[in-house]
């Protein structure tokens, strides 16, 4: 089985900038992806009026609130909102070393899904640096429990992502998504899933300051009587629902730091649980082990690797 990713490290061939609102501040956003150079990893600058910058590595430590997005920073003031429809994409297509300028305080949300980053990132396309990518191996099972949701990686040839969820509402009720992740299969089962609410929340959210940008040019909406409001209706019939909360499980485990080997399974989760497993998987050295090629090759299988001295590359720490 070839694992779906490069054996080198990408970045971006020239810089390229879109510009959106916040699904939650309203503002006018942009954000800039630049090439960076190997071991750089993910790094998300936001660009302050005074021209001051906060910047971020998209690692697990510098993870803040994962109430209604996953949230890079510990300060309202300075943290980067939004960034799994971003992470997604990045990380389903394999690039490793990028600075995102950003001159607001969250991602734009576009139309709700990771299909317009995957557009202008394949717009520009990837090179390859030269550089061997390492990955994390689950060695042993890692689970997680809240209420009535789990999480857990378990070890697997390959990157998979089995996503379960449940509503209580007869329109989405009990839906699955599985598969092992590649570019193309991101691309075309998860990548156009756009983030989805009800109507009945919308004052509450409203006035707690959030999904001021919300609209339905980029969320699906369901209404009282559990219909979808968008006239277009759904992309994918009737289960874009957990198509959608399997992207933002991409975009979230992508804050690993490096392209994981393994099965992610969720039942009911979502950021906070995703960050939480993450988080759980990090802190127990003997539940993984970090790999890279044995050999320099484009492409790559289970055979292909060997284990390295994981002290040497903790990007989720820094």
């Amino acid at each position: 089985m070839v694992i779906g990713m490069l054996g080198f490290q990408t970045t971006v061939s020239r810089p390229i900038t879109l510009s959106g609102i916040g699904v939650h501040s309203g503002a006018d956003v942009s954000i800039t992806f630049n090439p960076a150079e190997a071991d750089t990893g993910v790094v998300f600058n936001r660009m302050h009026e005074n021209a001051e910058v906060s910047e971020y590595r998209a690692v697990s430590s510098q993870v803040g609130n994962t109430d209604l997005c996953t949230v890079l920073g510990f300060s309202p003031a300075r943290s980067v909102a939004t960034i799994e429809h971003v992470m997604a994409a990045v990380y389903a297509l394999g690039l490793d070393n990028v600075v995102i300028e950003v001159d607001g305080a969250e991602m734009p949300i576009m139309d709700g899904s990771s299909m317009p980053f995957i557009e202008a990132i394949e717009q520009v396309g990837l090179v390859s640096l030269g550089v061997k990518r390492r990955y994390i191996r689950i060695t042993k099972p890692v689970r997680i429990e809240h209420g009535g949701s789990w999480s857990e990686f378990r070890p697997y040839d390959g990157m998979r992502f089995e996503v379960e969820i449940d509503f209580d509402c007869p329109l989405i009720g009990r839906q699955k998504w599985e598969g092992d992740m590649t570019a193309a299969t991101f691309k075309s089962e998860l990548s156009r899933a756009r983030t989805f609410g009800f109507m009945r929340d919308v004052e509450r959210l409203w006035a707690s300051g959030h999904a001021l940008g919300s609209s339905l040019e980029n969320s699906v909406v369901i209404s009282d009587d559990n219909t979808v409001i968008n006239v277009e209706g759904l992309r994918y019939a009737k289960d874009e629902f957990v198509r959608h909360k399997t992207l933002d499980a991409v975009g979230d485990l992508a804050l690993a730091g490096a392209p994981f080997i393994g099965c992610y399974r969720s039942y009911r989760g979502g950021h906070k649980m995703n960050a939480n497993a993450l988080k759980a998987l990090l802190s127990d050295p003997t539940a993984y082990e970090v790999v890279e090629t044995s050999a320099p090759r484009q492409r790559v299988a289970p055979r292909d690797f060997i284990r390295v001295n994981a002290p040497e590359f903790a990007p989720w720490s820094a």
